[in-house]
């Protein structure tokens, strides 16, 4: 019963996480992919892209932090760690393409790939700028 109390709260709280950072990630993409498609995009299917490539990249983070074995501060030797550059890298892939496949204009066509790029190097290099100062 423990186990499963358990499970329930980290899934709990794995949502909880990925959904604030999903909010932060399309205030961020949401302005980039309006300025770069010079048309206005939907806020909640962005919002929605932002949040199945947060819980994602959580989960892959996460992953990657039991797997090197530094999953409590000071996080710096785990930001200059090979597999979590590559999880990263794996990630913005993932977000790319979440944001392409789900993200229409008002228009209802699709948003260029190389908007969503655009706005995944935006969202990764301020939430890399913020781990970086907080490790």
């Amino acid at each position: 019963m423990q186990t499963l109390l358990t499970l329930l709260s980290t899934l709990l709280w794995w949502v909880l996480y990925g959904s604030i950072v999903a909010l932060a990630a399309s205030l961020i993409a949401w302005p980039v992919l309006r300025w770069s498609e010079r048309s206005n995009v939907v806020f909640n299917r962005v919002y929605f892209g932002c949040l199945l490539w947060s819980l994602l990249g959580l989960l892959l983070v996460g992953l990657v932090a039991a797997h090197e074995g530094n999953v409590r501060p000071p996080y710096g030797p785990l930001l200059a760690s090979l597999p979590l550059r590559l999880a990263l890298v794996i990630d913005m892939v993932a977000g790319a393409l979440l944001l392409w496949r789900l993200t229409p204009r008002v228009d209802a066509r699709r948003i260029r790939p190389t908007s969503a790029c655009m706005a995944m190097a935006a969202v990764t290099a301020v939430a890399f700028g913020i781990a970086t100062s907080l490790a």
